[in-house]
């Protein structure tokens, strides 16, 4: 079966770059071992969320009751439901996929894939049946794996990655969360919500420790409202399944070590690159000591026809990067004009609660490589919305070039912050000042007059602070 481009991977990476293949001309077949869009629409971005809303509504009910004026003399929350609900938002979107799939005239084989050469893959499907796809260009976009030491065995019961904590319909009664990215404050999120005991160990000095400072700290307060526990500065020692209990996790902090016990604990401090065993070494391809591969702005490798995008490439392990990437790949293998992605001006999104959002550089990147800067926060204690919805903590933080009033970055903690990027990204990439946003007239009452009212003072004329 010959193609003009074989694209490994189906995950938001993958697909999309698929598609805009497609879209471009291009004979395309997409591989995949397990799941039409991947990690992210089956056990990932997409199923978390949904369970997010439901920790939303249950926080509500347990907790805001007096506060909005209703009361339960007998509530029920059943968690099964909420990750029954997940799994239907997740297929509905996979099945979304699939029809894209078809829409466009790709062919998809499900099944494991290996470069037997540079033009070549082999595809071995579930059943044993073995099949050889060629092309002149091959994406690879396989993603990444949860990263976790040999030493910690993970049993899927008691020790887990997101992968069997996503999935699991019954709550633990207790749980030690290792890690405080993304995925650690999420599930910690969900989990807090419905009344589980959650311990948080962070081997770095503070919570999300890839934010800003400000963010660290403003969420470490949101969580210790929330009676979420956290150990930063603490290191893993040992985790041990007790049999007929739970875990122990020790952990150390200098001289001093304790012992957690817990039900469950997640693994959640990072992932790796799945780049090995595609035949990626045995072509030539370069490949980091990390395990990453190797590409330049448009998406190519050292070896001519070979492209690598998304997680495989350790740029940023974002869904959303990887499908911009993926076009980005597509393009350029169609000989048309592409535009460079600035991985450091990036939106970041993590959907704890308060969620946090952001991009560019940090106050302390920004005095470290030596801009003269301008820093201004707004408050959502001051907007009339979040006050509303009864859920104002958290800030809006921009950080401008004193010379040039150029953007060098945000941080956003509070409410709905994750929808509120696009307008900062696209003022940066469209090299708007503060100035612009200031005189964009936003609509009243809405959370978007944050970042109106922060560009006002970022301009020496701020109206409601």
């Amino acid at each position: 079966m010959d193609y003009d481009v074989i694209v490994i991977g189906a995950g938001p990476g993958g697909y999309v770059a698929a598609i805009r293949a497609a879209q471009l001309g291009k004979k395309t077949a997409i591989i995949d071992k397990q799941w039409m869009g991947g990690v992210c629409l089956n056990v990932g971005c997409i199923p978390s969320k949904s369970l997010l809303k439901n920790a939303d509504v249950a926080h509500t009910l347990l907790k805001r009751g007096k506060e909005l004026g209703f009361s339960f003399d007998n509530l029920n929350l059943d968690f099964s439901v909420a990750v029954k609900r997940s799994r239907q938002v997740s297929n509905r979107l996979v099945k979304g996929i699939g029809f894209l799939m078809k829409k466009n005239g790709i062919d998809v084989h499900m099944g494991v894939a290996k470069l037997t050469a540079k033009d070549r893959a082999q595809v071995i499907a579930e059943d044993g049946t073995e099949s050889f796809l060629t092309a002149k260009d091959i994406i690879v976009a396989t993603g990444a794996s949860a990263m976790v030491p040999p030493v910690w065995k993970v049993d899927g019961q008691k020790v887990l990655t997101y992968l069997e904590a996503i999935t699991q319909e019954k709550l633990p009664e207790s749980v030690v969360i290792i890690g405080s990215g993304a995925i650690g404050v999420e599930f910690a999120t969900v989990w807090n919500s419905y009344g589980v005991d959650v311990t948080i160990v962070e081997m770095l000095p503070r919570i999300v420790p890839m934010e800003d400072e400000e963010v660290s700290a403003e969420l470490t307060k949101a969580f210790k409202k929330r009676k979420i526990k956290m150990l930063t500065g603490h290191k893993v020692e040992n985790i041990e399944n007790v049999e007929g209990a739970g875990v122990k996790v020790t952990v150390s902090a200098g001289d001093e070590t304790k012992t957690l016990e817990a039900e469950q604990a997640l693994v959640a401090i990072g992932f790796r690159p799945n780049s090995k065993n595609i035949g990626l070494e045995d072509i030539g391809v370069q490949i980091s000591e990390h395990g990453f591969v190797e590409i330049d702005e448009k998406m190519a490798t050292n070896i001519p026809g070979i492209w690598a995008i998304g997680d495989v490439t350790g740029k940023l392990m974002l869904a959303h990067v990887g499908s911009a990437m993926g076009i980005i790949a597509a393009e350029a293998i169609a000989g048309e004009e592409t535009h460079p992605l600035n991985y450091e001006m990036m939106p970041r999104a993590t959907y704890c609660q308060p969620q946090v959002a952001s991009f560019g550089i940090t106050e302390a990147q920004a005095i470290e490589r030596g801009h003269e800067i301008k820093v201004v926060k707004f408050p959502f204690q001051a907007n009339g919305k979040a006050l509303g919805l009864g859920e104002y903590a958290g800030w809006v933080k921009l950080i401008v070039d004193e010379k040039y009033g150029e953007i060098l970055g945000a941080h956003l903690i509070g409410p709905e912050v994750t929808e509120l990027l696009p307008e900062l990204t696209l003022a940066q990439m469209m090299e708007l000042t503060p100035a612009e946003i200031a005189r964009n007239v936003h609509a009243h009452p809405t959370l978007s007059e944050t970042l109106m009212e922060v560009a006002h003072g970022a301009e020496g004329m701020p109206i409601h602070s």
